[in-house]
Order: C-alpha cells, then structure tokens, then sequence
C-alpha cells in the first residue's frame, strides 16, 4: 500500500480527545489497541460523556489481508480512532509475534455491550443497514430487550453513493450518541471514514453481519467455535457456495503475511490527508 504521513499511532488526529496516548502494538503495519471488551466499554462510555468523538475499527484476518488488497479500506481502518482485534487468527498472531494481545473483542459482541450501557445509560442509537426485513425485526428485538435506550433512527443498507450525504444528514440531525453499522466492508468503513465528522455521532462502530444475527436471520456459531478461533469455519458450513473460496484465499495469505512478519517486521501503514467531504462547512 502507498501511503503517506499520519500522526504516531496511524489514525486520525480525534483520537487524542477520546482515549489519550493508549499505546498500540503494530501488526502487520497496522497499530492495533491492547485493550480488553472492559476497557473499550469504558472508553466508549467515557467517549459519550465527555461529548467527544471515536471511530471504532476492527480488524481479523481477512480484513489485514484485504487491507492490501483494497487501499481505500486501508485508509478507512487507519482513520480510525480504536483499532481492536476482531478475530482470534489475530490475537493468537500478536503472541507468537511477541506483540500480545490481551484478548479478542468481537466486534458484534461490543455492539451487544454497547447497548446494554446504552440501556442503563439511556442513550440513542442509529442503526444502519442489512435489508429492511431484517432491520424491522432488529428494531423489534431491540426494543424489546433493551427499553430503556433510545433508538433515534433506522435506515437499511441499500443507497447508492449519491445518497450518503443525505443519510449522513438524517444521522446527524437525528444527534443518536452512537451509530451502529451493519454493512459488509470496505462500504461501512469508508462510509465512516469520509462522514464521521459530518454526522458528529459521539461513538461510530461499524459491526458488518451483527444485524443479522441479533435480527434471528442468520446463527452465530457456538461459543466453542468461537474460542477455537473457528467462527469463520462455521460461516462456511452455513454458506458454503459463497464462503469457502473466500476464506481458503484470505487464510492462506494470512498465513503467507504472518510467516514474513516473524523474519521482516512490517513498516507502519500510513494515513493519507483525509478527503475533504462536501458541504462539509454545514457541521460547524
């Protein structure tokens, strides 16, 4: 990936105000936050009362590999202010590295946190995309389980690019202290990347395939699958005409990449200027 000039951790400039100088341990190129699901509740609770503002990344083993595949998602990720570890492929990568790692936060399971503090809390939510069977089911069960929160909106997935901005309106005007995206990569964080200012949305967490699950769509694999570092494979036996080429591919070269980073330690990533968003004097 061609990259340019960032500050030292590779994310944008906002982290400073939203958790500090945490320290990172760089994988494969990427600064990836040591943080157990506790302290990321915490810093996503401090975030909303404090008004400031964090992007939330996570990365597994097949977003590392399609980051170098796909630049644009690369420097979405790097724009993030939290870069966590997603999959156990990754953690288990950062130990025998000597780069630990102290745990994996899913990042379906810090959506699920994530609105149980917005639950005792009381705090809004925006909830965007899957398709819009599966987001009524999902405000539903929302609702349902969590009555105490505030769900300030709900749009599915499916927009063409001229509508972001639109969408990216209706969310800040709806002023939600979190926004949830349920929408496959690199859609979700280059969405982020690029209306995260605009929206002005205190927490921005990008959950890919969680909408589905929590909807009753589709099952999560078992927690045994989960700790074998095996959710994944698990997908696979669900879909296997759409998955198994997929994972095969990402897998092995993630394999390739963790192979080279034991012998040649990769350079940081870099994060490019921010583009400049229209009409983005409208947020101040």
């Amino acid at each position: 990936m061609t990259m340019s000039t960032t500050n030292a951790h590779g994310v944008s400039g906002s982290q400073a105000s939203s958790i500090g100088t945490v320290p990172t341990q760089l994988l494969f190129g990427i600064p990836i936050h040591p943080m157990t699901m506790s302290e990321a509740i915490e810093v996503c609770d401090q975030t909303i009362q404090n008004r400031k503002k964090l992007m939330i990344g996570v990365v597994n083993a097949a977003k590392i590999v399609n980051m170098r595949r796909m630049p644009i998602l690369g420097q979405a990720v790097l724009q993030s202010d939290l870069v966590l570890a997603d999959g156990m492929a990754i953690v288990w990568a950062s130990r025998i590295l000597r780069r630990p790692l102290p745990e994996r936060v899913a990042g379906i399971d810090l959506f699920e946190q994530l609105l149980g503090v917005a639950n005792r809390r009381g705090y809004s939510i925006y909830l965007l995309g899957a398709t819009q069977v599966v987001m009524d089911r999902l405000v539903v069960r929302i609702t349902a389980q969590y009555p105490n929160l505030h769900i300030a909106g709900s749009r599915n997935g499916y927009f063409k690019d001229d509508e972001n901005e639109k969408i990216a309106t209706q969310i800040r005007d709806a002023k939600p202290d979190m926004l949830f995206l349920g929408m496959t990569s690199p859609k979700k964080e280059v969405f982020l990347a690029r209306w995260n200012t605009f929206m002005d949305v205190p927490v921005c967490h990008g959950v890919g395939g969680s909408f589905d699950v929590l909807s009753g769509q589709t099952k999560r694999a078992p927690e045994s699958w989960q700790k074998l570092g095996l959710e994944w494979l698990y997908r696979v036996v669900q879909e296997p005409r759409r998955m198994w080429k997929r994972y095969l591919v990402t897998n092995t070269i993630f394999v390739g990449l963790l192979i080279r980073e034991l012998f040649h330690r990769s350079p940081p990533l870099v994060l490019e200027a921010a583009p400049t968003t229209p009409n983005s004097a409208a947020a101040t």
